[in-house]
């Protein structure tokens, strides 16, 4: 404090001498004061780098905000793509022109390994059955089994309590495609084994008025032990969207026609044997 008091007194002395001394005293002391600048320097520079910093950390936080938005978009996008691909397989679906079908959307699966079924959002109200069949855009799926007012349940083929009648093509052999809560559904009560083999393809043989005949269900696969499965071909990794197939069941034959002689008196032949 004294000598910064002693430097403004000569500083305000109004005198030849003292403006000598003065000038004398800048020129010594103002050259070699670069170094007492320094910290101010380096201060000046650390706050504008901080700054740059905070900049660039705005920037940061805003680019992440884009990023977490631009991924909701693609996971929005993907969703609408794999939807727009299962709609496109369902209008691809060859199916017997006399067949008329609703598709209905997937709500909700049993959640249950011990049961293989899921919930679509059509029922009674759209004229929906039990037993009729649910597919896919690329194969069968189940049967309805549980119908309500507004939504209905479908079985799937994997369910242990699903038994279907299929045939194997080429070859003709007729099986009973049994569930068993497993991604492959086991061929049972085949007639010739060995007339049957891997990637054989499989599909609803119509027996009993199950299903309609002609539905693809798969391929034949053969398993560890040598069992033969079948390789769905429904994608159960994406049930979004199922056509449930309005099938009839075939009206039954009341008139014999021609194929059966008509029955006779058993008392009428025995009275033409015993006259003869």
């Amino acid at each position: 404090m004294l000598v910064l008091l002693a430097v403004f007194v000569l500083w305000r002395i109004d005198n030849p001498r003292v403006e000598r001394l003065r000038a004398a005293l800048v020129d010594r002391v103002v050259p070699s004061f670069d170094w007492a600048l320094v910290p101010v320097t380096k201060l000046a520079g650390m706050i504008e780098d901080f700054q740059s910093y905070a900049r660039i950390y705005e920037q940061n936080q805003e680019l992440r905000r884009e990023l977490q938005q631009m991924k909701a978009w693609k996971e929005a996008a993907l969703q609408l793509e794999q939807e727009n691909a299962k709609l496109l397989d369902l209008n691809n679906v060859r199916l017997d022109p006399k067949l008329t079908f609703i598709t209905g959307v997937v709500l909700a699966d049993s959640g249950s390994p011990f049961r293989q079924s899921v919930i679509i959002n059509i029922g009674a109200r759209d004229g929906i059955i039990d037993g009729w069949a649910a597919t896919d855009g690329l194969g069968l799926v189940g049967r309805i089994s549980g119908v309500g007012s507004r939504t209905a349940r479908v079985i799937l083929l994997t369910d242990s309590n699903s038994r279907i009648p299929v045939v194997v093509q080429p070859s003709g052999q007729r099986a009973l495609l049994a569930g068993d809560n497993s991604p492959r559904p086991l061929l049972e009560f085949l007639e010739n084994p060995d007339l049957v083999r891997p990637g054989d393809r499989v599909v609803t043989s119509g027996d009993g008025g199950v299903f309609p005949a002609g539905l693809l269900v798969g391929q034949v696969a053969r398993a560890a032990g040598g069992k033969l499965r079948v390789l769905l071909a429904a994608d159960y990794e994406r049930l979004e969207f199922l056509r449930v197939l309005r099938s009839r069941p075939g009206e039954p034959i009341t008139d014999p026609g021609s194929l059966i002689a008509p029955v006779t008196d058993p008392g009428l032949d025995g009275g033409r044997a015993g006259n003869g």
